[in-house]
């Protein structure tokens, strides 16, 4: 289950030097929507939430990456969102340049403003640009493009990956994030409705995440076979990996406020799916005078894996 917070909808923006478009200052933010009408730039808590906490898979990922790509002069993270991840890269590859593509301003704002916190600015700019329109704003190929759940929100996924593919230079690796498994918070039976509540929110949440892809602009079914697609657009498939969050219980302060901002938004963006019986019981779960709230059940955890694609350019 992919959370649907990736931002592309926007016209390339910006003003800066060589490889990074940094985001002009003094703009008013722009609240920008996909096209389940999400306020993405109204999600950034959640977003950021999300990525610090699976910082732990960001981090082994960047370091197998770096066995695969160990230089990359300029990395691309595309769909950045507040750029938890493109700061992590920073961090992973510290000889390299950023990029953070988005086409939200509020979250290049908030990722600039990170990379500035963190001391990697000097090295880190951000582009304002919609993937589906490609990365034509990079004045330099990159090393390494990152793509983490961003391009299944662009229409046709197959342009897409011809355009990173185009951003790449000879030799470059492209870092596809798409597929694994869906989250899980609680055991199958947790004693509050029917069991199997987080098998039928996959459902509902499967059958929404289908009417997205198909109102996308342009959208052009595929079968989700990424190292097919990224041979399709000209790249030599090397490698997968599916690295896992597991978080047991108990949970972490961070770890147990994840979930209920978690269970909040499947809660708020399913209802229209779900029963009567299995809103109830999300209502118990995120009530927190409810003693079998997951503000205060000691059987809350966090289980989930990702899996990342990776292809070369050809020299």
């Amino acid at each position: 289950m992919a959370y649907e917070h990736d931002q592309h909808h926007d016209q390339h923006h910006g003003t800066g030097h060589e490889n990074t478009l940094r985001h002009p200052r003094g703009e008013a933010p722009r609240h920008d929507h996909d096209h389940d009408h999400m306020d993405f730039g109204e999600m950034a808590g959640l977003l950021e939430q999300e990525a610090e906490l699976f910082s732990p898979l960001y981090a082994e990922a960047a370091a197998w990456l770096r066995e695969q790509c160990p230089e990359p002069g300029l990395i691309v993270d595309a769909g950045s969102g507040p750029g938890v991840v493109s700061c992590l890269l920073a961090d992973a590859f510290p000889a390299s340049r950023v990029v953070a593509v988005d086409a939200v301003d509020s979250l290049l704002e908030r990722a600039y403003a990170r990379a500035g916190r963190l001391g990697v600015a000097d090295r880190f700019g951000t582009l304002r640009a919609d993937l589906a329109e490609g990365l034509g704003g990079m004045a330099h190929p990159a090393g390494l493009l990152w793509a983490s759940r961003s391009l299944h929100h662009v229409g046709d996924q197959g342009a897409a990956l011809a355009g990173f593919a185009g951003a790449l230079a000879p030799g470059g690796v492209l870092a596809l994030l798409e597929g694994g498994l869906p989250p899980r918070y609680l055991p199958r039976d947790f004693g509050v409705g029917r069991p199997g509540l987080q098998s039928r929110l996959d459902v509902v949440h499967d059958e929404r995440f289908a009417r997205m892809r198909a109102g996308l602009p342009g959208a052009v079914a595929e079968t989700e076979d990424w190292p097919g697609l990224m041979a399709a657009a000209g790249l030599r498939h090397t490698a997968s990996r599916t690295f896992l969050v597991d978080l047991p219980a108990p949970l972490s302060d961070e770890g147990r406020a994840f979930v209920v901002t978690a269970l909040t938004r499947l809660r708020d963006t399913l209802a229209d799916g779900l029963d009567p019986d299995d809103l109830a019981a999300l209502g118990r779960l995120l009530d927190p005078r409810d003693e079998e709230s997951v503000h205060h059940r000691p059987d809350v955890f966090v289980l989930t894996a990702h899996t990342v694609h990776v292809a070369v350019k050809p020299e």
